[in-house]
């Protein structure tokens, strides 16, 4: 009898001995899965959180970037259109200054013109204005007429000199040609006379005026009316 009963207590200590020993392994075994799912469920959410961090960094590296580089200084250079350009002068003829104000007139400065007077005789009206842009001076002397092959020249009409004009826009200066003085028959048949602002004028004009006989010709002063070119002698 008493053999049974401690076979009984050794068979129930040896049971509570193995179903602690189990029940500390479950406990184990439920503690591991527990942490090893929640070392698990946080890794993945750390991983996910990488590439988030290293794409914020991408984003504002280059925008902070953009922002902060210094802007360049061309937009404090002036403009090429704001650039003074340099106007060319008008009226680039024999003048003293080339400036094409206040200069001394060369013929290619002047717009020519003639007209044949039957006044005084008859004699060629000269008539001179400066081309367009152009302001020049005649001089107070006078215009230098010249005739034929062998550069026969007209003498002064008037015993003074007259004025300096200004010739600019439409104003007008007027000379008057008488090509022939004399009362004989003799003379030289022209149909062209050459003009020239004095004796220095390096580009002297050539104006067809129709059949002349030119014997000691004179010619007046510039004069601003043509009146007063009427070479009366």
């Amino acid at each position: 009898m008493f053999g049974n009963r401690n076979r009984r207590k050794a068979l129930l200590a040896s049971a509570a001995l193995v179903g602690g020993a189990l029940l500390m392994t479950a406990c184990q075994d439920a503690d591991g899965s527990v942490d090893s799912g929640a070392a698990q469920s946080s890794s993945p959410s750390a991983d996910a959180g990488s590439p988030s961090a290293s794409e914020d960094a991408a984003s504002d590296g280059p925008s902070d970037a953009a922002s902060d580089a210094p802007t360049s200084g061309a937009s404090d250079e002036p403009a090429a259109s704001d650039e003074p350009t340099a106007s060319p002068s008008a009226g680039s003829g024999s003048g003293s200054n080339g400036s094409g104000v206040g200069q001394v007139c060369g013929a290619d400065d002047l717009s020519w013109s003639t007209r044949s007077e039957s006044q005084a005789g008859g004699y060629v009206l000269v008539m001179a204005k400066a081309k367009s842009g152009i302001t020049c001076v005649l001089p107070a002397a006078l215009p230098t007429v010249a005739f034929g092959s062998d550069g026969t020249e007209a003498g002064p009409v008037e015993q003074a000199v007259g004025k300096q004009i200004t010739l600019s826009g439409g104003t007008v200066a007027y000379a008057g040609v008488n090509p022939k003085t004399t009362n004989t028959d003799g003379g030289k048949e022209l149909d062209s006379i050459i003009l020239a602002v004095g004796n220095d004028d390096p580009d002297p004009v050539s104006l067809k005026v129709g059949t002349i006989t030119v014997d000691k010709p004179v010619v007046t002063n510039w004069h601003t009316a043509p009146k007063d070119a009427v070479p009366f002698s």
